[in-house]
């Protein structure tokens, strides 16, 4: 729990595991109140309630970091607490001990469809009373909407992992993307294809993008470069084990144990065994070209 040196917060509640354009609208709301003095926070779960109620949790959208990161980007602070810990409260409890008591509140926001309490008793009607009650600030968002259906968490990994990147990507209202640690690979790329790659692993927990090659971008050391990144299994090389391969265009250097950024803007082709390694070679020069051209498009 952060320390909140005496000051009121205003309280974005929710799961939060996409930060998609409906969450940020639930967000929004908490941050305009630091305009009153209040210190905007997100209170989110350490996993998923998922993960506790049924034995398994949706996959992640966001790893942890991008998460926090993006978080405080908005201008919100992450508060996260166990599920199990408050599973079994009351709307009533959960109102008083967590928002009251630990969190200070002055101002309340959540969506439309939000859920608290044992058995998720409590709903946004429910949270609009105990703030009116207690004289605390409150907001319930509505539906937010992308081609004329409820924008969703659910939605979103659809999109992610068939490869329908441009409109997950309008969803989220930025880039999906992952940063996970650089691991060493067979050096294929560089030794014989000629285009050196970062090598990354999806976290079993994680949301995987369809196989192909993508148009990217990447970030190092707070700098964007243009990229392209191939998702899958390699099986020109016979490949076996499912990673990302990204070679950043125009860098040159050690990446290994860094955490990089990469950033999907568009799915370039599917993944496809070719007939010689030099016949892939001439296709990734190609996929380079047209990475380069669609980054350019994108940040122009």
């Amino acid at each position: 729990m952060i320390d909140l040196n005496g000051r009121k917060t205003a309280v974005a509640l929710g799961n939060f595991d996409g930060l998609h354009k409906g969450h940020i609208a639930v967000i929004n709301e908490a941050v305009t109140e630091k305009s009153n003095g209040l210190l905007p926070c997100i209170l989110t779960f350490e996993s998923h309630p998922q993960k506790t109620l049924r034995g398994s949790a949706p996959k992640k959208i966001m790893t942890r970091s991008l998460c926090e990161k993006t978080a405080k980007e908005l201008g919100c602070e992450t508060v996260r607490i166990s599920f199990e810990d408050v599973r079994n409260m009351s709307p009533e409890e959960f109102f008083n001990k967590i928002l009251i008591k630990k969190l200070n509140i002055g101002f309340v926001s959540c969506g439309f469809n939000y859920r608290f309490g044992r058995n998720g008793e409590g709903n946004a009607d429910t949270l609009r009373s105990l703030c009116k009650n207690a004289g605390i600030g409150f907001s319930c968002v509505g539906e937010v909407l992308y081609n004329d259906e409820p924008i969703s968490s659910t939605r979103i990994r659809h999109a992610i992992e068939n490869g329908d990147i441009e409109n997950a990507n309008n969803m989220l209202d930025r880039h999906f993307a992952y940063d996970s640690e650089v691991v060493h690979g067979d050096r294929i790329g560089k030794r014989i294809l000629g285009f050196p790659t970062i090598n990354q692993l999806f976290p079993d927990t994680h949301v995987v993008p369809k196989n192909g090659v993508y148009a990217s971008a990447t970030e190092v050391d707070g700098r964007l470069y243009p990229s392209m990144t191939n998702i899958g299994k390699r099986p020109t090389v016979k490949g076996d084990e499912l990673r990302s391969e990204t070679c950043i265009i125009g860098f040159s250097g050690d990446l290994y144990g860094a955490h990089p950024e990469v950033r999907l803007l568009k799915l370039i082709r599917e993944e496809k065994k070719f007939p010689s390694l030099e016949a892939l070679s001439e296709q990734l020069k190609k996929d380079s070209l047209t990475a380069e051209k669609i980054y350019n498009e994108v940040f122009r």
